[in-house]
């Protein structure tokens, strides 16, 4: 029997979203087979089996959200497709007797938690896991039993769990662990936190990952908004308002590379990218993505309309992996589609800049001396007045006017 727990997905992420269990206890899987999808900082990544055998038990809830070294599932190297529903069968009526007995005894084999049975069972899906992903501290203490003075019941808890609870007033006594050996993690706690008190919820997802990183840059940027407007009196009817402003941003980027590039305040230094990666915000039901089209300079007007809506559909889809969102320069977004005239949009570091465009609005102007109604396309740009003084943000506004103008 070996033990399947979740692998670091990357990033140094430390917990992810379950969002489709793909197999069932009694299952037969091959190696490398997806057992189940999760999601995490915005990305939605599949989880293979590390070996072949037939699914014992498995942990978690589709929506549950778990920690790097969650247990997964369980695997029966040995079992087969002949015998699995034979042992499915006479296991039942042991099951019902001894809910953990097939833990029990495997506990019983590997005491300390660092033999080397343990590790070797511990495999991810790029390999082993550290040795050190199986020393969990686990904070145990022992509580006076309802059913009678003399009995004891022993509460195991991550340190992390318990402190959670504490904050949110959940009595451990009534959380049923869902780590290894009933272990509780904060995932537990979250999810009794959600039944708990109705009408509310746990950040998840995209949504959380939002929240952390508006956060940060809450915290890190100088912020500093500057607006303007796009006279749109030369544009056609039909016009693609996202890729032209792609198309615009690309050119003011060219003319004034400043708001191009990434910050690093520890070291002070300052990346300007000669490429132009915009990242486009997107909004939808499962919270805010932010998928990046890469060399956009590259980029043909069909070319972008068709990268929009292919992107848009896969996060529909909830089918957008981690790459799709990384490496981005700067970024686009595009609020008037919704609502909103102006804006003060949040930079998300390391970039330095983020462009909005709000709702297109009429309005009067003189031409030769005679009142013209036109369109308007209001702007607002946010950059990090650490890495970008304001002569190169009104530089690259006046580029990007400039741009949408003609």
């Amino acid at each position: 029997m070996k033990a399947f727990t979740l692998p670091d997905l990357g990033e140094g992420l430390a917990e992810s979203e379950i969002i489709t269990w793909h197999v069932d206890i009694g299952d037969v899987v091959t190696l490398d087979q997806v057992i189940l999808t999760v999601e995490t900082a915005k990305a939605t990544v599949d989880v293979p089996a590390p070996y072949s055998g037939t699914i014992t038990s498995r942990h978690g809830n589709e929506g549950d959200i778990i920690n790097i070294g969650s247990l997964l599932v369980e695997i029966d190297e040995h079992a087969n497709v002949t015998t699995t529903h034979a042992v499915t069968n006479t296991a039942s009526s042991e099951t019902a007797q001894s809910p953990t007995s097939s833990r029990s005894q495997a506990s019983s084999k590997n005491d300390k938690p660092n033999s080397p049975a343990v590790t070797k069972d511990a495999a991810t899906v790029v390999g082993n896991v550290s040795q050190a992903s199986h020393n969990i501290n686990i904070d145990e203490y022992w509580v006076g039993s309802e059913k009678s003075h003399d009995e004891k019941v022993v509460i195991t808890a991550l340190p992390s769990a318990r402190v959670l609870a504490q904050k949110l007033g959940i009595d451990l006594h009534h959380i049923q662990g869902s780590g290894p050996d009933g272990v509780i993690l904060d995932c537990d706690i979250h999810q009794a936190s959600d039944q708990q008190r109705p009408g509310t919820e746990m950040l998840r997802g995209a949504r959380r990952s939002m929240a952390a990183s508006m956060a940060k840059a809450h915290q890190q940027i100088a912020a500093v908004t500057i607006t303007e407007e796009a006279i749109l009196s030369t544009w056609a009817t039909n016009e693609d308002i996202t890729t032209r402003l792609v198309q615009a941003i690309v050119v003011a980027c060219k003319k004034e590379p400043a708001l191009n590039a990434w910050f690093d305040p520890d070291t002070m230094t300052r990346c300007v990218h000669s490429m132009v990666n915009i990242g486009v915000a997107v909004d939808s039901q499962y919270g805010l993505y932010v998928p990046v089209i890469r060399h956009a300079d590259e980029f043909h007007a069909e070319d972008i309309r068709e990268w929009i809506n292919d992107t848009v559909a896969g996060i529909k889809a909830r089918k957008i992996g981690r790459e799709q969102l990384q490496h981005g320069t700067i970024t686009l977004t595009n609020f008037g589609a919704i609502a909103g005239i102006y804006a003060t949009p949040v930079v998300s570091p390391p970039q330095v800049a983020i462009v909005g465009a709000g709702r297109i609005i009429k309005k009067l102007i003189m031409d030769n001396g005679k009142p013209k109604e036109v369109n308007a396309l209001p702007l607002s740009m946010t950059f990090d007045h650490r890495a970008c003084t304001g002569g190169e943000a009104a530089r690259f506004m006046k580029a990007l006017v400039s741009a949408l103008e003609s």
